[in-house]
């Protein structure tokens, strides 16, 4: 079956037919580009986030002469093909990148092409089309210097199976002929380019060129047949494994047992604070836990141990997945009368290992580096492999933890690939050392902004719903933190979560075991007077992201006095189980569940009240119990210190977004203080003349808001008050009553 094989479009197994005649047919050339593209990226079999380039060369018009001229558009630096936009395109001149070779052979130091190519990087801002602000990628000669209209260079699974195959270039003739011709490695830059465009000029036959350990580029003069023809290179190799996987076990056949769902999730519950406690001692870092059964299969086999070892192949994958993982020889079921000595033997090994995997990297850094190259990076393993659990992956964020897991899970089907067919080969270490340390890439790294105040923290808010909670969840979202949305009403945490979600533009949805596919909020629900439902809500975040830094509570209740003036024993009873108990039961189930185990500095916000200092008649039961919040607050400083931070927010009346303040309790107020109104006002206008009401009394004469509490609880969660703690700051406007004496 050569490569000019014709599959209808039902006739794909392993990729997904996509493209509409209808929906192309009156879009630009860049239009088309950007919907090959997303296409393409949509498909994780295709290529993986972040990866592969598309390109389209056509003709337009040059706003300086008016005359037709030959632009290429292609892929820019950064961006992902499944997401991509107009914007997300370089355009350039194509005749002048072809003339920047006279600049490169000219170079007298040819030999030393690390410092030339990155020094060409830097002349394609020269041949910009248009004033394009869009920086071009170091891929991009590749696409100019072949000879055709549209290329696509994608990072397919199955491809790269055959590509990191020891007997590689035989299978590559095997399965495509003479129709794709095999390079060895080499990294992508312009001598790459020049050398791809010779190969095609002495092979007429090919449509294609297998990178070695890299992926594929191909090629077509009309843009559908382009992506037919990426469709069925990638539908062979999967075919071609496919038909020779049949009776073979995979990864030399499983050698541990996976653990029970329910014992998985009880170990990784207990393990994670305290694993990502040993990562995050130079920076915090947030966790995806992997347990498909591809993955599964890897961690619990004879091979794994060797494979993992040899590291990955593909540049694009140990980008993000360093050189190699930390694979842990764990066998969990050698203690099983004693699961609690097997989580112990679990964590010295993890400790050991951890050690081990530094030492090693160090030693990678000093073997490979380069008189220029930049300092060691943290050194710690983004990727850990435990057998009868899973994969444990490591990143700044969420989003980042998630798409280390998936390249490392893409790096797991390449092995599958390449032993299934051959055996499986990892680029050479100096080659992998000369991509992560590339200086084109630190100076990437370099350019990105500042981490945001609240970067790599995990943030659970008790209250979220509404009111208050709701309010920081927005603040603090937009400091980095990832949210942990708790209200007893589990439909109001969820919404809150939502909007976090589109409001961050990331993640694919709410968590519902907390074990994958959760991105910079989730939500739970929580009762503060039931310990084992705080527990639950705890679970499910350190599931979801390996721990938790801070605890706010918000959660608090008002309850009425009857027309005499009194409270039933029940109310008061509740009333210091949400306001004080609960509190005190977040702040210590948080401690032992995860701040202990962490070991890393944290914090917990409690919200009490100007009222716990302003004594006066009709609300005993919640005045009475914010005096003891705010008591609790230091007395949980003390407790809870040296690595935790207690302290409180006290906001005089809040009205706006409050569920203390329904519509009953707001009539039943202006009435009391003999403020106008009519029956037919709406809640919001009957609100807004109670919170005047009560701003004419402060000093300031303004109505306290939810974000006015919002901005404190943000501040004391941030290290500007790093050394503040036991203290409560009042939100309130200035009302003298509250004033200390």
């Amino acid at each position: 079956m050569s490569a000019t094989t014709i599959f209808s479009p039902s006739d794909y197994r392993h990729v997904d037919y996509l493209w509409d005649d209808e929906r192309v047919a009156n879009m630009t050339p860049l239009e088309r580009l950007v919907y090959r593209s997303n296409l393409l990226g949509s498909d994780l079999r295709i290529t993986n986030t972040g990866g592969g380039n598309t390109s389209s060369k056509c003709f337009e018009i040059d706003p300086m002469t008016g005359e037709s001229v030959e632009v290429m558009w292609v892929k820019g630096s950064g961006g992902d093909l499944r997401t991509s936009t107009n914007e997300n395109y370089s355009s350039l001149y194509q005749d002048k990148v072809l003339t920047l070779e006279k600049i490169y052979n000219a170079d007298p130091n040819n030999g030393v092409k690390t410092d030339i190519e990155d020094a060409m990087v830097q002349m394609y801002r020269h041949c910009t089309f248009n004033l394009n602000p869009r920086a071009s990628s170091i891929d991009t000669p590749l696409h100019a210097y072949v000879p055709f209209k549209h290329v696509d260079h994608m990072h397919p699974n199955a491809v790269i199976a055959i590509a990191a195959a020891e007997n590689g270039k035989a299978l590559t003739e095997e399965i495509y002929g003479d129709e794709v011709v095999w390079t060895e490695w080499q990294r992508p830059g312009f001598d790459l380019a020049l050398l791809m465009r010779d190969v095609i000029a002495e092979n007429p036959k090919a449509k294609g060129i297998m990178m070695g350990q890299h992926g594929i580029i191909n090629w077509a003069d009309d843009d559908k047949e382009c992506y037919e023809l990426t469709l069925t290179l990638i539908e062979k190799a999967a075919r071609f494994i496919e038909e020779r996987e049949a009776g073979k076990a995979p990864f030399g056949g499983s050698r541990i047992d996976s653990l029970s769902e329910e014992r998985k999730r009880s170990v990784l519950v207990e393990l994670l604070p305290w694993l990502r406690g040993k990562v995050s001692q130079e920076k915090r870092l947030i966790a995806t836990v992997q347990t498909d059964q591809r993955v599964v299969d890897f961690v619990n086999s004879n091979d794994a141990a060797r494979l993992a070892e040899l590291g990955t192949s593909c540049p694009d994958h140990f980008l993000r997945t360093k050189i190699k993982p930390l694979f842990v020889d764990w066998d969990p079921h050698e203690k099983s009368d004693d699961p609690e000595g097997s989580l112990e033997d679990l964590k010295s090994l993890l400790s050991k290992g951890l050690k081990t995997y530094v030492d090693d990297y160090a030693a990678y850094y000093e073997r490979c580096k380069r008189p220029n190259s930049p300092a060691l990076r943290q050194a710690v393993p983004t990727i850990i492999l435990i057998p009868g659990i899973g994969m444990i992956a490591w990143g700044k964020s969420k989003s980042e933890s998630r798409v280390t897991a998936e390249f490392y899970n893409c790096a797991v089907e390449v092995m599958y690939g390449a032993e299934v067919v051959d055996r499986y080969r990892a680029l050479p270490e100096q080659e992998a050392f000369d991509i992560e340390y590339w200086l084109l890439e630190e100076a990437k790294l370099r350019r990105m902004p500042p981490e945001q105040s609240l970067a790599r923290q995990v943030v659970a808010v008790i209250g979220a719903g509404s009111g208050i909670g709701k309010e920081v969840c927005h603040r603090i979202c937009g400091e980095g933190a990832h949210i942990v949305s708790v209200d007893l009403k589990e439909e109001a945490a969820r919404a809150t979560a939502l909007e976090i979600i589109a409001k961050m533009g990331e993640g694919i949805g709410i968590s519902g075991t907390g074990i994958s596919g959760c991105g910079p909020a989730i939500a739970a629900s929580a009762n503060v007077t039931d310990r084992e439902s705080i527990n639950a809500m705890l679970d499910e975040a350190i599931l979801a992201y390996g721990g938790v830094d801070s605890v706010v509570v918000t959660a608090g209740i008002f309850v009425p006095p009857s027309v005499e003036g009194d409270i039933s024993d029940e109310h008061f009873t509740l009333t210091f189980d949400i306001n004080v108990k609960g509190g005190y039961m977040a702040a210590k189930a948080a401690e032992s569940r995860v701040f202990k185990p962490q070991n890393l500095e944290s914090n917990v916000v409690i919200t009490t009240s100007a009222n716990a200092v302003v004594s006066k008649k009709g609300s005993i039961a919640y005045d009475c119990s914010k005096a003891a919040a705010n008591h609790l607050v230091r007395e949980l400083a003390v407790e809870l210190s040296p690595t935790t931070r207690v302290n409180g927010v006290a906001p005089a009346t809040v009205v706006k977004g409050s569920t203390m303040f329904p519509r009953d309790r707001v009539i039943a107020s202006l009435s009391k203080y003999e403020i106008p109104y009519t029956e037919s006002e709406d809640d919001d206008s009957l609100r807004d003349k109670l919170a005047n009401f009560y701003a004419e009394r402060t000093l300031t004469k303004s109505a306290i808001t939810p974000a006015d509490q919002a901005e404190a609880i943000c501040l004391l969660l941030t290290n500007q008050l790093s050394k503040t703690t036991g203290h409560i700051i009042p939100v309130d406007g200035g009302l003298h009553e509250g004033f200390l004496r």
